[in-house]
């Protein structure tokens, strides 16, 4: 490990991993990339399971202190560079992203990386064709969740007022929606919004070895 550099242990094509290399880089933290062969089985070695027994990325580790899942890295890095703001300390403030954290967490993100595997990935990784019950299920689902989070940005450039961690979280749901063909056409301040988001240097650098993969 890198003296005084904190190591994450990544795969490129995870939308979790993709969220903590676009924080890191928004915040200007150096993170060590340890690659981990998922498909190889990496993650379900002893030494790994011993960093997560849930055998998934990504992992952080900063010295003797090892943390897991996505949002929890992310908000660890956030309180490094306090003065960034993507996680605000004021109570309203930071609620307000945990609000959009959860509801991507728990409803849109679901949906969306659903449709995107049936879509997309299944031909992409030889897993066979998409179901066509399960692609008109979370479409459904999609366009719902996608309605609520056009109301959520109107007259704002990001969901919780301020750029956070809520918008990078967000953002990883959309990472396979053009290979998906998942349209936004119906959602104009969506469409805005992750425009913006995708534009930033941050995600530029975080989002590059994905797209190599997929050159």
């Amino acid at each position: 490990m890198l003296e005084n550099v904190m190591r994450l242990y990544n795969a490129n094509f995870s939308p979790n991993a993709l969220r903590v290399r676009a924080v890191a880089h928004e915040l200007g933290v150096e993170l060590e990339m340890v690659e981990v062969d998922i498909r190889a089985g990496d993650n379900r070695a002893a030494e790994f399971l011993a960093r997560n027994p849930n055998a998934k990325v990504p992992v952080l580790e900063d010295g003797n202190f090892v943390l897991w899942e996505s949002r929890a890295i992310c908000a660890y890095l956030a309180g490094i560079r306090p003065e960034a703001g993507l996680y605000p300390d004021g109570l309203k403030a930071r609620t307000l992203v945990d609000q959009w954290a959860w509801w991507q967490a728990i409803h849109l993100g679901p949906a969306m990386q659903k449709l995107s595997f049936e879509l997309f990935l299944k031909e992409k990784f030889g897993m066979g064709d998409p179901d066509p019950t399960v692609v008109e299920a979370e479409r459904k689902a999609t366009d719902q969740f996608l309605a609520v989070l056009e109301t959520g940005l109107d007259g704002k450039d990001w969901i919780a007022g301020a750029l956070s961690l809520a918008d990078f979280y967000l953002a990883t749901t959309f990472m396979y929606r053009d290979q998906a063909g998942i349209s936004l056409d119906e959602f104009p301040r969506v469409a805005g919004w992750i425009g913006r988001l995708e534009a930033r240097d941050s995600w530029q650098k975080a989002i590059a070895p994905l797209l190599k993969l997929f050159a």
